[in-house]
């Protein structure tokens, strides 16, 4: 028995000391800041040896060592020069020969975005009380430090296979993982890459083959997720006087019935199993509320979209916000009941004195610590440049009471005169309307606000400007950066279009990120 023991010992204990060992044997990282992992020694006396270059024997190793770090625990996190290079790593333990069979290697891959030839994020303002955040750029599908050099990018195959879809809403979560949408999916990963979570898409909610995820999806605090999807609406539009054109998402029954193909948003709310436990359509608010005054003289509606296009849940009051850019309101919603307790933006009763709007084309609705609603205006009627507003709510929620105690209006400095120029003209082509003060063309999209630590907002703004940059309640600007883009060989460089941005606050929250993979 004794025998059988030791044997099974020594079958079973190396496997383990493996299994401690990260990266992996021949591992391939999508990412330069790396935590690794190895069998414990006596704390504080081993120390983690790099080199650039792939090595099978001590000696050749030893001499390209550039990297030395002491541990004090068998894990420490230590950051590589370069993508698309082959490294050579081991531990050193006193007393201790190194022979061969210490020595571990793994590469980093390289992103085609991130081809310093045709892709840069280009430092403005350089950070200061900043400097150890780090942000997630959805058009770069990566993520950057503050001085503008990219140390992990998505590894996810479908975006790798697929050039014509970005994934969007690249952010932290609330359990130290990434979440993201991409070409319909929905996903939750480890810094690693390893997939923790996937939505089912099956359009129970919304009625279709998908349930068309857009904009945003978030884990919530109690381990469910949140995410918007779309559902089609046949809606019936009284007074319809047809038109000589022939309209396409016009139909009519035997009994001379209009109707109008609109598009609505869904909420969904998932389990860990991926089972729907929530969910809220605007269609059924929208149905009674002054869509119906939103109409040209031959009754179609003007907005067939209302483009939900961000939300907030506060889980703590039980209160939704839902962003509608193409009626420039935000929806309070009670939850779980669903009903719209308040609509704040665009209504008979939203303007101020001189008849103008607090907000309108918005984007990325949110609660700040103090309770304040907060905000990226687009600010298209009339069409002007972007700002970022905060306002308080009204105790007794009627929309007339919003009150707006904070606002930055953002700046195109960092653009060319080329871009400024063309980022005008594109404001001001915004500015025609129909008759009735409506919107005729596409809304200006995107943009981003996030509260930080302290209070300042970082905040990312959509293309053509795309510039990123924190700003301080006393609208001091502390950094800025503009992710930058080359259309084709040997032409300048101009901003890239970017959707949103994210930030990881600072270098402790992307440790907490990097050590939660380590087990996936």
């Amino acid at each position: 028995m004794y025998r059988l023991l030791c044997f099974a010992l020594l079958f079973f204990i190396p496997s383990a000391l493996f299994s401690q060992v990260f990266p992996k044997e021949g591992g391939k990282l999508s990412y330069r800041i790396i935590g690794f992992s190895f069998p414990g020694g006596k704390p504080g006396i081993c120390t983690l040896k790099i080199a650039r270059g792939y090595y099978e024997h001590a000696d050749s190793f030893n001499r390209n060592v550039s990297q030395s770090v002491v541990c004090k625990t068998n894990k420490a996190i230590a950051e590589v020069p370069s993508f698309g290079s082959a490294y050579t790593w081991c531990v050193v333990y006193p007393g201790k020969r190194m022979d061969a069979g210490a020595l571990h290697h793994f590469s980093t891959l390289i992103s085609q975005k991130l081809d310093t030839a045709v892709s840069r994020l280009r430092i403005i303002n350089k950070a200061e009380q900043y400097k150890d955040a780090y942000v997630f750029i959805d058009c770069m599908q990566a993520l950057y430090d503050m001085d503008g050099s990219p140390v992990w990018f998505l590894p996810d195959s479908t975006y790798m296979t697929n050039k014509i879809s970005n994934a969007i809403d690249l952010k932290l979560s609330v359990n130290n993982a990434i979440t993201y949408i991409i070409n319909d999916k929905i996903k939750e990963i480890s810094y690693n890459g390893a997939v923790n979570w996937t939505g089912h898409n099956t359009g129970e909610v919304g009625g279709d083959t998908t349930e068309h995820y857009h904009h945003e999806f978030t884990r919530l605090g109690n381990g469910h997720y949140m995410v918007m999807g779309n559902e089609d609406v046949a809606w019936e539009v009284p007074g319809y006087i047809p038109d000589t054109v022939v309209q396409t998402d016009i139909t009519h029954d035997s009994d001379n019935i209009y109707r109008q193909k609109l598009k609505f948003g869904t909420l969904i709310e998932y389990d860990r199993e991926g089972r729907v436990v929530w969910a809220w359509k605007s269609s059924a608010y929208f149905k009674t509320s002054d869509i119906y005054k939103r109409k040209a003289a031959n009754g179609r509606y003007h907005e067939p979209d209302v483009h939900e296009n961000s939300f907030y849940f506060d889980e703590q009051k039980k209160v939704i916000y839902v962003s509608c850019r193409n009626t420039s309101q935000v929806l309070k919603v009670n939850y779980p009941e669903g009903i719209v307790l308040a609509a704040y933006g665009d209504t008979a009763t939203a303007r101020d004195n001189a008849g103008n709007l607090l907000f309108s084309g918005q984007h990325s609705v949110k609660i700040s610590k103090e309770g304040n609603l907060y905000l990226f205006n687009n600010n298209i009627l009339p069409a002007g440049i972007p700002t970022l507003i905060m306002m308080q709510e009204p105790a007794d929620n009627n929309g007339a009471g919003l009150k707006k105690i904070w606002e930055y209006t953002c700046t195109l400095d960092g653009l060319t005169e080329r871009e400024q120029e063309h980022y005008h003209k594109k404001r001001e082509a915004r500015q025609r309307r129909e008759g009735n003060g409506h919107m005729r063309v596409a809304f200006t999209s995107g943009g981003n606000v996030m509260e930080l630590a302290g209070g300042a907002i970082f905040a990312s703004m959509n293309g053509p400007s795309s510039k990123i940059f924190i700003v301080t309640k006393d609208n001091n600007v502390v950094w800025s950066a503009i992710p930058e883009q080359k259309q084709a060989a040997d032409t300048a460089w101009g901003a890239a279009p970017t959707y949103r941005a994210s930030i990881i606050p600072g270098r402790s929250a992307l440790e907490e990120l990097i050590r939660n993979s380590e087990t996936k």
